[in-house]
């Protein structure tokens, strides 16, 4: 990026999940005039703390984060409605003389700020039930299969026990004959009024993140995970089909709550279920143009960035 571009600055922190982005994050923070907002589906909700890796009081204290805990579970919230408040809290930053500093791992919500989202169809009943019918007699693991013939590229990044995002991305096809990912890709947004510097962190040895995550999964049931999503579940209004109970971890100690798991294979299938939302996440991160990637255990990650950032202008 031109150091003379006349829009304001933003920093892109991006990676995978387990990848230390909090902690990069908190130390950025110390040392350059920026605010957090998170880039996070899960953490907008309200009352999900421990199996979002939410961060702690203390840190909020130090480092406030924007558009975290702004919805109930019960609701739901989209990509276009993240845009929509991901830009005005950094003009509000902007307009205070400091730099929005973006941190997470939903990367639909990083490309639909920075690209924009093109008006998809609203929903048709009738073409769902139909999508609906097909699930009951095929199964989702089917419909996803039928999903990844007609947009491959969608596929890659949605779980095969994923109903809602199946649904919706062949219901998108159904309805228009075009694919979901031929709707991204047909930006109709004016451009990004900011110039980014993208921060990505990744793993070479994918055994390494694998290993924190398992150790990061084990660490949320010992901080009271089960307890968390039995508090949540007690309130009587939330169901696994919601958004907020199909998140990685909630989705299988809500299982494991119902008896439908062990308590063995609601950590085994958590653990499994957050690698392959890494790997989802590493999917897009590696279509990312512009990235300036670093290895979460490198232990000089902290200094490297502040070079990186004093060197483009940001400090």
């Amino acid at each position: 990026m031109s150091r003379t571009s006349n829009k304001p600055l933003a920093i892109f922190l991006m990676g995978p999940t387990a990848s230390g982005k909090t902690a990069l994050a908190m130390h950025l923070v110390r040392e350059l005039a920026c605010e957090i907002i998170s880039v996070d589906s899960a953490m907008v909700y309200r009352g999900m703390d421990i199996g979002t890796a939410k961060p702690s009081a203390e840190e909020l204290r130090r480092a406030p984060h924007r558009l975290i805990d702004i919805i109930d579970p019960v609701e739901s919230y989209s990509a276009a409605q993240f845009r929509e408040d991901a830009l005005r809290e950094m003009q509000s930053i902007t307009a205070a003389g400091k730099v929005p500093l973006l941190v997470g791992g939903t990367m639909l919500y990083f490309r639909a700020l920075q690209m924009g989202l093109s008006p998809l169809p609203s929903a048709d009943a009738e073409i769902r039930d139909q999508i609906e019918q097909q699930a009951r007699e095929r199964g989702w693991p089917a419909l996803h299969e039928k999903l990844t013939r007609l947009d491959p590229a969608s596929a890659s990044r949605i779980h095969p026990h994923d109903p809602q995002r199946i649904q919706r991305a062949l219901e998108v096809y159904e309805i228009t004959g075009r694919s979901l990912s031929e709707h991204f890709q047909q930006n109709l947004a004016e451009p990004f009024p900011y110039r980014v510097i993208k921060i990505i962190l990744g793993a070479e040895d994918r055994s390494l993140l694998h290993r924190r995550i398992s150790d990061r999964f084990h660490g949320m049931l010992e901080q009271g995970l089960v307890s968390e999503v039995e508090g949540l579940y007690a309130r009587g209004d939330l169901h696994e089909n919601l958004p907020s109970m199909r998140t990685v971890g909630y989705r299988q100690v809500l299982k494991y709550l119902h008896g439908d798991y062990t308590y063995s294979d609601m950590l085994e299938r958590g653990i499994i279920a957050t690698r392959q939302l890494a790997k989802r996440q590493m999917t897009w991160l590696r279509a990312e143009s512009n990235g300036h990637w670093f290895a979460v255990n490198d232990l000089n990650i902290d200094s490297k960035v502040l070079n990186l950032l004093r060197d483009s202008g940001a400090m």
